[in-house]
């Protein structure tokens, strides 16, 4: 009974209340709270937004890069595999119209050491072998630090931006209390726009880190697969040169 008789009291004090009260609240003009805020603030801001610009042109440059690699890769292998003759492929891998890369770098770089040496009466086959393989690592190396060439921007952005936009966030809570010291105003609506400020910047920061983090991750794990990938391809040719010099 006694909440029953309640409901009618709910139901006057709702009608009491005015009508901003029961109003919708405004959503938050984003770039209002940018203009308004702080010039140290402003400042973090731009540099989170340049490192955004920065981040996005990475992930979407290396991720037509990765796509290419291993499209070539599939490609070569295809064609390795098929029973071409090792002559036939690398005059195709040292025509002056085709860039190699991948795969097919690592075999040009291997047979063209290979061939050099093997001209040679007085170099042995170990020797000769030895300098395949010596000239496949050196490509390999050169093959996989151009996949791995800015993603250290990438962790840079990750790691950082969350701390650039906390320093935001600080200079924003300190500029508020300055203000109120100065305006000896401590009320809820001296102090709101300002917090909001200063939370804004450590909001921009995150939403700045987490796709370069999430992007350095996948693209990590990207260049971990295709230099396995390399380095099983060296192995297997090595085999097929050791075979052809009869290296016990």
């Amino acid at each position: 009974m006694s909440v029953l008789n309640g409901i009618p009291l709910l139901a006057t004090a709702a009608q009491a209340l005015p009508k901003e009260a029961l109003a919708a609240t405004p959503g938050l003009n984003y770039w209002e709270l940018i203009a308004h805020a702080s010039l140290p603030v402003q400042i973090i801001i731009g540099l989170l937004a340049v490192a955004s610009v920065f981040s996005w042109v990475i992930i979407f440059s290396k991720m037509r890069v990765y796509a290419r690699a291993n499209k070539s890769a599939d490609d070569f292998e295809g064609r390795f595999w098929s029973g071409a003759e090792l002559t036939q492929l690398y005059r195709e891998a040292t025509d002056r119209n085709h860039d190699v890369s991948g795969l097919e770098a690592i075999f040009e770089s291997g047979f063209r050491e290979f061939s050099r040496l093997r001209q040679k009466k007085s170099v042995d086959a170990r020797v000769q072998l030895e300098g395949a393989q010596r000239a496949m690592r050196a490509t390999l190396a050169r093959e996989v630090d151009a996949l791995e060439h800015n993603l250290e921007m990438l962790a840079n952005v990750g790691s950082t931006a969350p701390y650039v936009g906390l320093v935001g966030t600080v200079f924003g809570i300190m500029v508020t209390f300055h203000g109120i010291v100065v305006n000896k105003q401590n009320t809820i609506d001296a102090v709101a726009p300002g917090i909001s400020e200063a939370l804004l910047a450590t909001a921009i920061g995150l939403f700045v880190a987490i796709p370069a983090v999430w992007a350095y991750n996948r693209y990590a794990t990207r260049v971990e697969r295709l230099s396995v990938r390399y380095e099983s391809f060296a192995e297997e040719f090595s085999s097929i040169l050791q075979r052809q010099t009869h290296v016990d």
